[in-house]
């Protein structure tokens, strides 16, 4: 039986970065607002960075330390990339030690490239641990990538672009998956519009008492 899709919520989403420490949190914040495969973003170099022009280009993939092209045609692309995500980026390039055109963006001491796994146990996880999230993988933040998307109501043909799937039934089945945060988010949409004055706990939940006795 296939494993369903691992995926966060915007909330969790925001406790993950918060819980980051750097590299990890830049790389996160990366993987959610792209949805670069881990790969991807392992292998990325500065030249191929447009800080100008907002965005960047996907030419390079990275596997245990070991350097090849993108799986396929559409896995070659140009993202473009949110303001939050190039100040990110910004502040990452002024903490780099090589910051030439060949130089990776996130590197060892060396300067070799990172390798997922080990960042995964030790900063991906831990920060889950200090989130309150359950542990999660990489491919879990593209997942989500997709999922947010889809929430937000983007169309197909620009997810699949966006996420370089070279066929469109795959990322409808990421869209499928996340039917299930898109009918969550519409429920508490229709619960501010019903509800508009009705306070909340601390939690975010409506007071069930302010229920009680409705106003005339």
């Amino acid at each position: 039986m296939k494993r369903p899709h691992q995926f966060l919520t915007l909330d969790e989403v925001k406790r993950l970065i918060t819980a980051c420490n750097e590299p990890t949190r830049t790389i996160v914040l990366l993987a959610i607002m792209t949805g670069l495969r881990i790969g991807e973003i392992l292998a990325l170099r500065w030249k191929r960075i447009n800080f100008i022009g907002e965005t960047l280009v996907v030419a390079e993939t990275c596997f245990m330390g070991h350097f090849g092209t993108p799986k396929t045609r559409a896995s070659r692309r140009e993202v473009p990339l949110s303001p939050a995500v190039v100040d990110a980026l910004q502040a990452h390039y002024s903490r780099s030690t090589n910051r030439s055109p060949e130089g990776l963006v996130f590197a060892t001491r060396q300067g070799g490239p990172l390798v997922s796994n080990n960042l995964r146990r030790r900063g991906l996880q831990s920060a889950c641990k200090r989130a309150g999230l359950p542990i999660i993988n990489w491919h879990c933040l593209r997942h989500t990538h997709g999922t947010l998307l889809h929430v937000q109501g983007t169309p197909l043909k620009v997810a699949q672009a966006q996420l370089g799937h070279s066929h469109m039934a795959t990322t409808l089945e990421v869209y499928t998956h996340s039917s299930v945060i898109a009918q969550r988010e519409a429920v508490n949409l229709l619960d501010e519009q019903v509800f508009p004055n009705v306070p909340k706990n601390a939690d975010g939940r409506r007071k069930t008492a302010e229920f009680a006795s409705p106003t005339n």
